[in-house]
């Protein structure tokens, strides 16, 4: 479901399994008093409300500056993974098939939805507003139990129920304090009282809410028929606790059905809620929920403290890693290696230096074990670099970041062991974001775009040949700079008349010959592996009299491949931010 939102699915999952433990619990809880199996109800409804990624990020707010170095073990970081997953981000060979009109179309959908439950909440609405618009004010005798309650009568046949969240109003229908005797009277002021004392009504509009925004979901209907079910049954227990007869208050609430109709707001707490022939065979047996013993709340008080500060901790972990600089595991190699350093994916040092000695671009970049050098480089094609896209991907640029040049010396933490077919990327964008200030978003458009195809099927050209093994990381070479300076290490990058590529793979020739026809290249070629390439052609963009080959011309003939014309969606990387580094 790469086309919904990577934290939407997350946080949908961690809500429905969050809210299956809470039904587990009310089941494990079922002789208990049904206030606390209504409470359960409802933390699973805020569950709703409240990513778990929310309380990661809360606890990450806390940095502990004077701590000692702190490394989270690796079970933390797959909790982190559970309760704040990364958002995930399609390839670009995915996303340029994908298209727009879908997510559109979804979240159209979903704002009809949200508005037909508005407006369905509204409709009922309405009748419970006339009726306390057409309602006086009643004051009973002494002999009822109404301390607490505003009470007002009115001509409507809506059933009894309390109304508002601030000031709440008791609204009973005009004759109904005649029909019943005193003590079925109390009785069900005593129930109409509970609700107000249990705030229910602000509860139930609570869980409207999530119903609204997540009314696509089945298991929020289902939790709000549980919760009128223990709020009912809850209020039920406490006016039998109180001290009325089950024979009165049962006929009080058989009555009020004879002349009334229910409330069409679960908002409104009334008295004939939920199952009623369950409700009633209940009272009458004059059964109350048994009080839930030390162990227990003990128990529930410390599954309560580890789902809700459990995120939070691991985000102080978090925080307090970042602060000391302590390792911080990678997902992908703690699976793989049941431990890891996400330092990994980050130089440990990094110098930044103007280059105004030459054209930019005239240099290239290198790497070896542990470091990589970048001599001249703009940041334009460091981007391009980093997210692995080509000229063409890349949108809103400044204009000085195809200009300027920059000098690049950087190495890892020791001990890392440097895979620049798997590291390198991620490295770079952490580089540009943390010096570059850089901010990114991805967006899919669609382009005139280029296929870079085999000429011939059985055989290439004379200057593309496949790479030694392991040309990136020979191991009598230490240094980045020495590999480049012997022609040994991987390396990419414009030279006087052509392009030069040593020990990569066939999609860096895409890149770089991408701003020579000012289009998106698609490798299509189907070459796996490294290679090594000599390319001399003109540039048609730079130099139109040029004396050479034509770029088309050059990749026939010397490399055996062909551009094709195409029209494909492609994933562009907008640039949301990037700034001048401060250089050292």
């Amino acid at each position: 479901m790469s086309w919904l939102p990577a934290a939407l699915v997350g946080h949908l999952w961690q809500s429905t399994w969050f809210a299956a433990v809470a039904w587990l619990a009310t089941l494990a809880l079922r002789h208990n008093s049904a206030r606390l199996r209504y409470w359960l109800w409802t933390t699973a409804s805020v569950k709703f409300l409240v990513p778990f990624s929310w309380l990661v990020s809360l606890g990450a707010q806390f940095e502990w500056r004077t701590a000692p170095a702190v490394a989270r073990p690796a079970a933390a970081f797959v909790m982190e993974q559970v309760f704040a997953p990364s958002v995930l981000v399609a390839a670009p060979e995915a996303m340029s098939q994908q298209t727009p009109v879908l997510p559109l179309l979804l979240a159209g959908v979903w704002l009809v939805g949200t508005a037909a439950a508005l407006f369905w909440w509204w409709r009922q609405w309405l009748p419970v507003r006339a009726a306390l618009r057409a309602a006086t004010q009643v004051t009973l005798p002494g002999h009822y139990d109404a301390a607490g309650l505003a009470i007002m009568a009115s001509p409507s046949m809506l059933e009894p129920g309390v109304i508002g969240f601030r000031r709440p109003v008791l609204l009973v229908p005009a004759g109904l304090v005649e029909r019943l005797t005193p003590a079925q009277m109390n009785a069900l002021l005593a129930h109409e009282r509970c609700h107000v004392r249990c705030h229910d009504n602000l509860v139930a509009a609570m869980h409207m809410a999530v119903e609204a925004i997540f009314w696509f979901h089945p298991l929020v209907w289902w939790i709000a028929a549980r919760q009128i079910d223990e709020r009912e049954r809850a209020c039920d227990e406490a006016v039998l606790c109180a001290g009325s007869q089950p024979a009165d208050y049962a006929e009080g609430i058989l009555t009020v059905c004879r002349w009334s109709v229910c409330s069409p707001v679960t908002c409104v707490s009334g008295i004939t809620g939920s199952d009623l022939r369950t409700r009633i065979e209940m009272i009458m047996a004059n059964r109350v929920g048994r009080r839930l013993n030390a162990i227990g709340w003990v128990l529930l008080a410390t599954a309560a403290v580890t789902t809700m500060g459990g995120p939070i901790g691991i985000g102080l972990l978090d925080g307090a890693a970042q602060s000391s600089d302590a390792p911080r595991p990678h997902l992908a190699r703690l699976l793989a290696q049941g431990q890891t350093d996400q330092n990994a994916l980050a130089f440990e040092v990094a110098s930044i230096k103007p280059n105004n000695s030459d054209a930019v671009g005239v240099g290239g970049l290198g790497w070896g074990p542990d470091s990589i050098l970048a001599r001249n480089q703009s940041p334009a094609s460091l981007l391009r670099m980093a997210f692995g896209v080509q000229a063409d991907q890349i949108i809103d640029t400044p204009a000085w970041a195809a200009t300027e040049g920059f000098d690049i010396s950087a190495k890892v933490a020791p001990g890392v062991v440097f895979n620049p077919m798997t590291m390198l990327q991620p490295m770079l964008r952490k580089l540009l974001e943390d010096r570059f200030r850089l901010k990114v978003h991805h967006e899919t458009r669609e382009r005139n775009v280029y296929r870079l195809v085999r000429l011939r099927a059985d055989r290439l050209g004379p200057k593309l040949v496949s790479a030694a093994v392991n040309a990136c990381a020979p191991p009598d070479q230490k240094d980045a700079a020495s590999l480049i300076a012997a022609g040994r290490g991987c390396s990419a990058g414009p030279v006087p008349g052509g392009i030069s590529v040593h020990g990569m793979p066939i999609a860096t020739l895409s890149s770089l010959i991408a701003p020579s026809v000012e289009r998106v290249i698609i490798d299509a070629t189907g070459l796996t592996g490294n290679w090594d390439l000599d390319l001399a052609f003109v540039n048609q963009v730079q130099d139109a009299n040029g004396d050479g080959p034509s770029l088309f011309t050059a990749l026939e003939e010397q490399l055996g491949l062909r551009l094709e014309a195409a029209r494909a969606r492609v994933d562009v990387v907008v640039i949301d931010r990037l700034e001048r580094p401060t250089t050292d």
